[in-house]
């Protein structure tokens, strides 16, 4: 049987979510848990699958046997109007078994984006993402007030998750209290689950 871990599951077009997906496994590592990064295919609009089962580059595609046995999630999209991307709506899409037998039940879970402008749907996402997770039975994780970054970022990062400000070009690196947020979610995702797993006496 494997260790446990937390599940970094994204989307990511131009890289940003992908960079924030590397930070959150980090927290997870620094947390004392491991952290498995998956991402999923993008969607196309051909009528038959023309994307290769195993991606030219990056992390592999998340499967369902992913998610069912993870520890803990953290899933990250970049935002479509306000809203997830249908990449990840698709995969979510595709949990009814899991919801129908309650695997995810009580497992934490928390939330990630990034977005071109300033004000272009952070926040609107990351409730989206969260929706289907509560509808799964999982326990939401943000971030607190006590993280200073929290108070001190100029450009992504809010109560409901780590975000990113991407830019007009989608160019823009994360800065430091982008991956201070980050890194806090992760540790917080690995801490909760590290605590639900352990039996109290």
């Amino acid at each position: 049987m494997s260790a446990p871990y937390i599940l970094v599951l994204y989307y990511s077009r131009h890289g940003a979510t992908a960079d924030m997906a590397r930070h959150i496994a980090r927290g997870v590592e620094q947390g004392g848990m491991e952290a498995r990064i998956r991402t999923v295919p993008a969607v196309s609009n051909e009528c038959e699958a023309v994307a290769p089962e195993v991606p030219s580059k990056g992390a592999m595609y998340a499967s369902l046997d992913d998610l069912k046995n993870c520890a803990g999630l953290a899933l990250g999209s970049p935002t479509r109007f306000g809203n997830m991307a249908a990449a990840m709506k698709y995969f979510l899409d595709g949990t009814s078994n899991l919801w129908l037998t309650g695997e995810l039940v009580n497992k934490p879970a928390g939330v990630f984006t990034s977005t071109s402008s300033l004000h272009g749907g952070q926040e609107s996402t990351l409730l989206s993402m969260m929706l289907p997770l509560l509808h799964h039975g999982m326990l939401i994780c943000g971030l607190p007030y006590s993280e200073p970054a929290l108070l001190s970022t100029q450009a992504g990062g809010t109560p409901y998750g780590p975000s990113h400000v991407a830019g007009a070009d989608s160019k823009r690196p994360l800065d430091a209290d982008e991956v201070s947020l980050c890194q806090a979610l992760g540790q917080r995702l690995a801490q909760f689950a590290l605590q639900l797993e352990t039996p109290r006496g």
